[in-house]
């Protein structure tokens, strides 16, 4: 090839240029940086390397490879979006990267992509104008267009190349909600062309180049491949299987659906209604996604990426898509830390887990330990029963991940293989860690840690499972209090996303950092709070549920409240939060929150008689709501229980959410100023991850900052005039006020 290197531009933005024969090979590996990522200054220092690479007659095709272990590129630079103030700044930007992209795809050499790892966001729309598309089969590597879940949509072609390349259906199912998909889905969608082994992908991807160079390769693609796969995938839900029913099965062609103008109609009406049901208007991302892949194919390539960039231009500078990076941020973060002030802290090898309690919660930490910290796992319990429900519910998660064809059966068979169980300690003396799983009983979890210390090695950890008993207490009757720490994980288990670890004054830095790491390899986003009742979620979460109960004291019809509270923004309403956790849960935790804190948390009579009347809420399928028809409703008949009968008051939406959820804030805030936190950045996580507090807000501490300290304070104080002591609020946020201070700097 002549004398064509890398420019000193070329270099810096992690581009190196090597030919292999006549095929240009291009390496993305960005110095000092974890994955690659795009910039505008990347993307200029790979327009000039195509234009050189086009003017040399010695280079006749290119092949595009990361130089990094487990990632191809991972899409933009967060950091450099933040920097954007304008939508029109913002909107240059995505055209910028739509020159370069298109001027790509149009490059009259053949080109190849050659995909190892991450291929997310601009690393997949980078990948979706080269010509051929070869991946690996490892399990690192992961293919797709998440923008949505920073707010963003795609901004350099994704919103226009995907569709035309898989048919707009299947690119609805990805764009819309963000998924990203395994190399073997995205072959039977037609996102790649081929699924290679890792050892071969730099081999296979050169040798492809040359077949294309020479013509003995041709690509031909159906472009109705990502309807068929679709459909095959029809029974699963989603906004895929939505659309499909929608077309009748095989009645529609893909023709109807996207070239016919009434199919067009129909595909995107039946899309924003259900983005609209989702999502509830607080989620712009989505529909404005939905809007440019409209335009693209209504109005053609051209429209559609005019659209695509103004549209992204809008959100980059949009409070919800701040707010959702800050929370990218803040778990980017938690990935790095070891849960301790200390960095040189190093967390001990973890080979096997003992879990105590073959329920729910029990199963699930099973699951998590063998599934994906990928370790052997002694379960026990005190029947023989309790062993087979904790090894069955595990087995059910493996069948449901085989169904979905997210493992295979052989996979499944080897995993499964890793979970064992009995009635007593046996398989007991080596384990590294024990998870305790069992009912909230302070004198139980002690008489049971007694046992667990009797028969495991000096250094095995004692983690609880526990959500509201002080970690303290427990740890006061141990033979070894340093190694004692509360582990607390939501249900199910195999789907919450957070882990709440938490430490108390003796609590060794090693085995803090152990159980951070555990978690981090359970698929998990750890927050470590200092002990306390309730810790942080617990606590925060029994006034809100508390101003609920009062509200259906006053008289509250219950769908009214529930339906408050979601419009709020929360996924649930706290009565179908209260059935779903259990009734008897709640009644357990309440006088161990009110003996701790007193009457400003304490939890009204209203549900005394509802608990009396053995309602527990879904696991017994009697609670406020019915569990034995295919729609569920409210049962009114427990409304002859609760103060006012069936005379129901119709009382102010927007007073009901904004009592229950500053309830939430202001306790976080007491959390904040107590010590319980560390940080504002971790009650935040906390409260979305775990309680599931509208992630548009940004956790309860960036909406008090939304709102301005200061009109926190005056809201509360009209509640606490209004309602009593309950409303009172936290000495920080008087602090806060006075200071002229916000939670977050800047």
């Amino acid at each position: 090839m002549g004398a064509m290197v890398a420019q000193e531009s070329e270099v810096k933005q992690g581009l190196s240029f090597q030919l292999e024969g006549d095929i240009g090979l291009v390496v993305f590996n960005q110095v000092d940086e974890p994955v690659n990522t795009l910039s505008p200054q990347t993307g200029a220092a790979f327009a000039a390397l195509l234009d050189r690479a086009e003017k040399d007659a010695a280079v006749k095709a290119l092949v595009f490879i990361s130089g990094k272990k487990d990632s191809f590129v991972a899409g933009a630079k967060i950091d450099f979006l933040q920097t954007i103030k304008t939508a029109a700044e913002a909107t240059a930007t995505s055209r910028d990267g739509q020159r370069v992209f298109d001027r790509l795809e149009a490059f009259p050499k053949p080109v190849v992509a050659a995909i190892h790892g991450a291929c997310l966001g601009g690393g997949l729309e980078w990948a979706l104008a080269c010509h051929y598309r070869v991946a690996t089969d490892s399990p690192k590597t992961t293919i797709g267009l998440p923008e949505v879940q920073l707010g963003l949509l795609p901004g350099a072609g994704g919103t226009q190349r995907l569709p035309a390349l898989i048919g707009a259906q299947a690119a609805l199912d990805l764009i819309l909600a963000g998924k990203t998909v395994k190399p073997s889905k995205a072959k039977r969608l037609g996102i790649v062309d081929e699924v290679v082994p890792v050892p071969i992908l730099r081999e296979v991807a050169l040798r492809r180049a040359r077949e294309l160079v020479d013509g003995t390769l041709k690509v031909e693609r159906s472009h109705g491949q990502g309807l068929k796969a679709v459909a095959r995938q029809g029974k699963k839900g989603g906004l895929g299987a939505l659309l499909l029913g929608l077309a009748n099965k095989e009645m529609w062609t893909e023709v109807a659906l996207e070239d016919n103008p009434l199919g067009r109609k129909v595909l995107f009406d039946q899309a924003r209604k259900q983005l609209r049901k989702k999502t509830r208007g607080k989620f712009p991302a989505p529909e404005k996604a939905l809007e440019a892949i409209r335009v693209g194919l209504e109005s053609g390539r051209a429209a559609g990426l005019e659209a695509e960039a103004r549209l992204f231009g809008e959100l980059v500078v949009s409070d919800v898509s701040k707010r959702l990076v800050e929370i990218f941020f803040a778990t980017t973060a938690l990935k790095k830390e070891n849960g301790t002030d200390k960095a040189d802290v190093k967390a001990r090898p973890v080979k096997k887990v003992g879990v105590l309690g073959g329920g729910l919660m029990g199963g699930g930490i099973a699951y998590v330990s063998s599934a994906l910290q990928g370790v052997p796992v002694r379960v026990k319990d005190k029947d023989d029963a309790g062993v087979g429900r904790a090894l069955k519910q595990v087995q059910g998660i493996f069948d449901e991940r085989v169904k979905r064809r997210s493992l295979t059966s052989r996979e499944s068979a080897a995993k499964m293989a890793l979970v064992t169980g009995g009635t007593d300690y046996s398989g007991f003396k080596n384990v590294d860690v024990v998870i305790e799983a069992v009912f909230e009983d302070l004198a139980l979890k002690r008489r049971i840690l007694g046992e667990v210390e009797a028969v495991t090695r000096e250094d095995s950890i004692f983690a609880s499972n526990t959500s509201s008993i002080p970690i303290t207490q427990l740890a006061e009757g141990a033979r070894r209090p340093a190694q004692v720490i509360g582990m607390h994980y939501f249900s199910p288990v195999h789907k919450m996303p957070l882990l709440e670890i938490i430490t108390h004054k003796g609590t060794a830095d090693w085995v803090t950092a152990t159980c951070v790491e555990i978690g981090k390899k359970q698929g998990k986003t750890v927050i470590v709070v200092n002990d306390g009742p309730g810790f942080y979620t617990s606590r925060i979460l029994a006034p809100y549920m508390n101003e609920a109960a009062y509200l259906l004291a006053e008289g509250a019809d219950i769908a009214e409240l529930d339906r408050a509270l979601v419009e709020f923004g929360f996924p649930v309403g706290p009565i179908t939060l209260l059935d779903e956790v259990g009734i008897d849960v709640a009644q357990k935790v309440a006088p161990i929150m009110e003996a701790a804190f007193g009457k400003r948390i304490a939890a009204p009579k209203a549900f005394d008689k509802v608990v009396a009347d053995g309602r527990l809420g879904r696991k017994n399928k009697k609670g406020f709501y019915t569990y034995d028809g295919k729609k569920k409703e409210v049962d009114t008949s427990v409304y002859e229980l609760l103060p006012h009968g069936r005379e129901r008051k119709h009382l102010d939406a927007q007073e009901m959410a904004e009592r229950c959820a500053l309830q939430m804030v202001n306790e976080a805030v007491r959390c904040l100023g107590e010590g319980i936190l560390r940080s504002a950045r971790d009650g935040d996580v906390g409260a979305i991850f775990g309680l599931g507090f509208p992630a548009f807000l940004g956790g309860p501490f960036r909406y008090a900052d939304s709102l301005g300290p200061a009109e926190l304070l005056r809201r509360l104080e009209h509640y606490h005039d209004k309602y009593g002591e309950r409303f009172e609020p936290a000495p920080a946020l008087v602090e806060k006020v006075k200071a002229g201070g916000k939670f977050y700097p800047g």
